[in-house]
């Protein structure tokens, strides 16, 4: 009896010790983020880094802020693995400030450098988290017509926001390159935005996109001979973002 009671115990300690490391290679990683904003703030030309926090009392997350006098605003969401200042990420918010739109472009949740996409999604909540804090933070600055703006694995992070209660000032949604997933249960205005020669999971699943956008001002778009990322074709990605979010942002 002794024993068998002392074998439950081990296995139940095993047990507990298996889920703490599996729980614990699902977090963020708050020091690869770290790295992030150090490799990029002393060549920050554009913009000012503010730092946001989300409600469960996570590290602070880095924010890249540029005000706009028009009242309308951006969340810019990265995808897998990057910060709020890389490629395509960087040209929009610098990009769509210059066009009269204020930027904050936010540090999502990244994992380690060879974590595939698969082993993101229990950083989801957290994503979400963060975007409600910077809707929240551009609120106080006074803007009352925000759209988030959103790339690949920032998309799918972007769907759990709207999946939940979403901040009535959100009015909009630039989905760029979002995988596998639709827009079934977002009523706001999309533009879902993707390459010619996008990844072949944006590509497959762009009629399912397409046939699921709700709203009348919605509308699918795509870059001619563009890859996953505008690669040579970021003016035509900014025109596209920009003149959806003058036609939806008033």
């Amino acid at each position: 009896m002794k024993k068998n009671l002392l074998r439950a115990a081990v296995l139940l300690w095993a047990a507990l010790v298996t889920a703490q490391a599996v729980a614990g290679s699902e977090v963020a990683d708050y020091a690869r983020e770290k790295k992030w904003a150090d490799e990029i703030l002393p060549g920050l030309v554009v913009g000012d880094p503010v730092y946001l926090q989300t409600p469960r009392g996570h590290r602070k997350f880095l924010a890249l802020f540029t005000p706009s006098d028009s009242g309308k605003a951006v969340v810019v969401v990265h995808g897998l693995g990057i910060h709020p200042d890389w490629g395509l990420i960087g040209t929009l918010r610098t990009d769509l400030a210059d066009r009269g739109f204020a930027s904050l472009s936010i540090q999502m949740p990244v994992l380690a450098a060879d974590a595939k996409a698969e082993a993101y999604p229990p950083t989801f909540p957290e994503a979400a988290e963060r975007i409600a804090e910077a809707v929240a933070f551009l609120k106080a600055k006074g803007y009352g017509e925000i759209a988030i703006v959103s790339h690949s694995m920032g998309s799918r992070m972007s769907q759990v926001y709207f999946a939940g209660k979403p901040d009535p000032a959100v009015k909009a949604w630039a989905s760029l390159g979002i995988p596998d997933d639709d827009y079934a249960a977002v009523r706001l205005p999309i533009l879902d935005l993707y390459g010619e020669n996008d990844l072949p999971p944006v590509l497959g699943n762009a009629a399912k996109r397409k046939q699921s956008l709700a709203n009348k001002a919605s509308r699918q778009v795509v870059v001619p001979r563009s890859d996953h990322f505008f690669s040579g074709h970021e003016a035509a990605m900014v025109a596209a973002v920009a003149e959806f979010l003058d036609a939806t942002l008033k």
